[in-house]
């Protein structure tokens, strides 16, 4: 199976080597023909008004918006979750709209507030899963149709919805492959 990580910027490297570890190929997605070639795609975190805006000019937006509705299993980190986002609270921004949440941006404070806390994950199974956090976003409100995974002091940190997975921290910086295992092993 072909994984895609939307390679504008952000934590892409990250991602493909936890994908590589999984055992999966891991494809750099740049243009709609790499984008065409994926069977499952993780947008990374990074700064999600410049992954929007960069997705907007070439063209990605769009295509990631059809993909989705038409059932592509997308797993949004960080700046990905908020580009996933139905709703962005008191902000403006490039956004995908395929998963019922309301997520506010860097919730938790600035980059010196980055942390690293275990959490517990909804059907993970073993140890507390050890999240990193950069300016991380959480989710304010979820729709009926969305299940939460994971929550952090009363914050909702991680959720699904049909084929659309998110977490606001960043899996991808520690050794722990179970939630990228998780989203690529899942029968979404």
């Amino acid at each position: 199976m072909r994984i895609g990580v939307l390679d504008l910027q952000g934590a892409v490297e990250e991602h493909i080597h936890m994908i590589e570890k999984c055992g999966y190929q891991g494809i750099r997605v740049k243009t709609l023909e790499d984008l065409n070639k994926v069977e499952k795609l993780i947008i990374p975190g990074g700064e999600s008004t410049t992954i929007g805006k960069l997705a907007k000019i070439y063209g990605l937006d769009e295509a990631i918006i059809k993909k989705g509705k038409e059932g592509l299993p997308i797993f949004g980190t960080c700046a990905g979750m908020i580009l996933l986002a139905r709703e962005i609270k008191d902000y403006e921004q490039v956004k995908f709209n395929l998963i019922n949440i309301t997520v506010e941006r860097n919730a938790f404070g600035r980059q010196v507030d980055s942390f690293e806390v275990e959490v517990k994950i909804k059907g993970m199974k073993g140890k507390s899963f050890r999240a990193v956090f950069i300016r991380a976003p959480y989710i304010k409100r979820v729709g009926k149709e969305v299940e939460v995974l994971a929550e952090f002091e009363n914050k909702i940190i991680m959720a699904k919805q049909g084929k659309i997975l998110v977490c606001a921290f960043h899996p991808e910086l520690t050794d722990d492959l179970r939630v990228h295992q998780y989203f690529l092993e899942e029968k979404f």
